[in-house]
């Protein structure tokens, strides 16, 4: 089976990638962590891990999730603050039920909260 590549500026080198690769949340979803119970609303994915080795390593090794699986990047809020948060995709459960997110950052990539997930501004979608 051939692997696809892409460059990952996160983890700065090229990263390989199954041919398929099957996101369950998409742009715009409202997710939860499945462990820790942060929210947050989908803003990018990787098809694999592309975040950086000593990111990657920071992880508890007994809490540190497979590579070959989407990782979601997410507009994230808990009840303290606001952030940006970096999760796999078996971390992640959809909570689209609980209503919008709160994150400064949400009014400039989406427009509104409706049927329970964000639209991506037209300005920044292809």
């Amino acid at each position: 089976m051939h692997r696809a590549s892409f460059f990952s500026p996160q983890a700065g080198r090229e990263i390989s990638a199954p041919p398929v690769s099957s996101a369950r949340f998409a742009i715009g979803d409202v997710v939860r962590h499945r462990m820790f119970g942060f929210r947050g609303v989908v803003f990018d994915i990787d098809p694999v891990f592309a975040n950086s080795e000593e990111w990657y390593e920071s992880i508890p090794a007994d809490l540190r999730p497979v590579r070959d699986q989407p990782f979601y990047h997410l507009l994230a809020e808990n009840d303290e603050s606001s952030y940006v948060a970096y999760v796999s995709q078996q971390n992640l459960l959809a909570d689209a039920d609980a209503g919008p997110v709160d994150h400064p950052s949400i009014d400039e990539m989406f427009e509104g909260f409706a049927n329970g997930r964000y639209r991506l501004r037209r300005s920044l979608s292809h």
